[in-house]
């Protein structure tokens, strides 16, 4: 089961009550925020409902690790160190890293961990528009593998 990587690119102003409560569902509350979630027929349908507000894609254990290395936050907004994961769970964070994103673990599994990551706007900006795909061009719905490097540019 893949890990899917979800960041928000659009404003909820003027988009349809549904769409604004299915954001919110996702914990997708601002623009440049990501989440994890798996690939599954329930996320898969939120997935589609949004995706004119989205770009989504899979997540590798490099990208992951790095992720959580520079944006991972703890509750009380401490940064997660590699001294925590291995105080908490035994391991590095990118063998934790890997473990989530082959499904042996998830992230609940590191105490404290928010669920979102705060990222910054991405460096050389996004390329095309924000209102149309990434197949036409634009920056918006589903990248695949290319999503890592969007995650790259943006911590």
């Amino acid at each position: 089961m893949a890990k899917l990587a979800l960041i928000r690119l659009r404003s909820g102003i003027r988009a349809k009550g549904e769409v604004r409560d299915t954001l919110a569902m996702l914990r997708l509350h601002r623009i440049n925020h990501l989440v994890l979630v798996d690939e599954n027929p329930s996320y898969n349908g939120m997935v589609q409902k949004v995706k004119d507000y989205i770009t989504w894609g899979e997540i590798n254990a490099e990208t992951l690790a790095a992720l959580i290395r520079k944006r991972g936050r703890l509750i009380g907004n401490r940064p997660v160190t590699d001294d925590y994961v291995r105080e908490k769970l035994g391991m590095t964070i990118d063998e934790f890293a890997k473990k989530v994103v082959e499904g042996e673990m998830k992230l609940t599994d590191l105490p404290n961990l928010k669920p979102v990551f705060r990222l910054h706007p991405p460096r050389g900006g996004l390329k095309g528009s924000k209102k149309r795909s990434f197949k036409e061009g634009g920056a918006l719905g589903y990248r695949g593998e290319k999503i890592n490097d969007l995650i790259e540019r943006m911590l």
